[in-house]
């Protein structure tokens, strides 16, 4: 059961969420199986190729203890299906719920401000921690796709910060679990030095805005996807 503890966290995380993907009374969301895994095929692998560079040079690894033991470019096969069955779960979450609660969202002005000063603040932290690979790429990242929000006004923003702030209960939960909170040592450790130090329990800080930065830019695909299939079968 040690050995699996990693891929279990993953199916678990992704487990209800799919089946209910499958309920045809309300949401039916798998009926959008194909652009929704091609959103997050895409982003996935623009994350596994930073993952694997950063494995490679010490930012962050696995403990073997929690693995299977199975590897590919660097990555057990856990961090590989991570990519595909968590941004599953986390984003099946923010569909759920605008389906039955159409309509809490924050208005297009209070949206522009959020991110105007999302932006300033992790362009800020990004450029004067350069030294910290990890603080300057997911700051970096948060930065650029807060600057593609402010450009482009994606109305998808309005409600996805919202839903956000739901879908990091189980982001809590689950990554606690892999640094460290509930086992003897993490399941995935990080290189301190590349990283600011500080810490939410035991998860870095520069988590939360690598995971807004993947999590938000699949939706965004998905979106894009989505409204293409609608478009042809129109």
């Amino acid at each position: 059961m040690e050995k699996s503890l990693y891929l279990l966290l993953d199916i678990f995380s992704f487990l209800i969420p799919f089946l209910y993907s499958f309920e045809r009374k309300h949401l039916y969301f798998i009926q959008y199986w194909k652009p929704y895994f091609t959103a997050i095929f895409i982003v996935g692998l623009c994350f596994v190729a930073w993952d694997v560079f950063f494995t490679i040079h010490g930012v962050w690894g696995f403990n073997s203890t929690y693995l299977i033991g199975v590897e590919f470019l660097h990555l057990p096969i856990e961090e590989w299906v991570f990519f595909l069955l968590i941004p599953y779960a986390s984003n099946f979450i923010h569909y759920a719920l605008l389906y039955f609660f159409p309509k809490p969202k924050l208005s297009a002005k209070t949206s522009f401000y959020i991110s105007l000063i999302l932006f300033v603040s992790s362009a800020c932290i990004a450029f004067t921690n350069t030294d910290k690979i990890y603080t300057l790429c997911s700051f970096g990242l948060f930065a650029v796709v807060m600057l593609l929000q402010l450009c482009f006004r994606f109305k998808t923003f309005q409600r996805y910060i919202l839903s956000f702030i739901i879908i990091l209960l189980p982001f809590l939960l689950v990554n606690s679990w892999l640094t460290g909170s509930f086992t003897e040592a993490p399941v995935v450790y990080y290189n301190n030095a590349e990283n600011l130090g500080l810490r939410v329990g035991t998860i870095p800080v520069e988590d939360f805005f690598y995971c807004f930065s993947m999590l938000y830019t699949s939706v965004l695909l998905f979106e894009y996807f989505k409204a293409k299939l609608h478009f042809r079968k129109a």
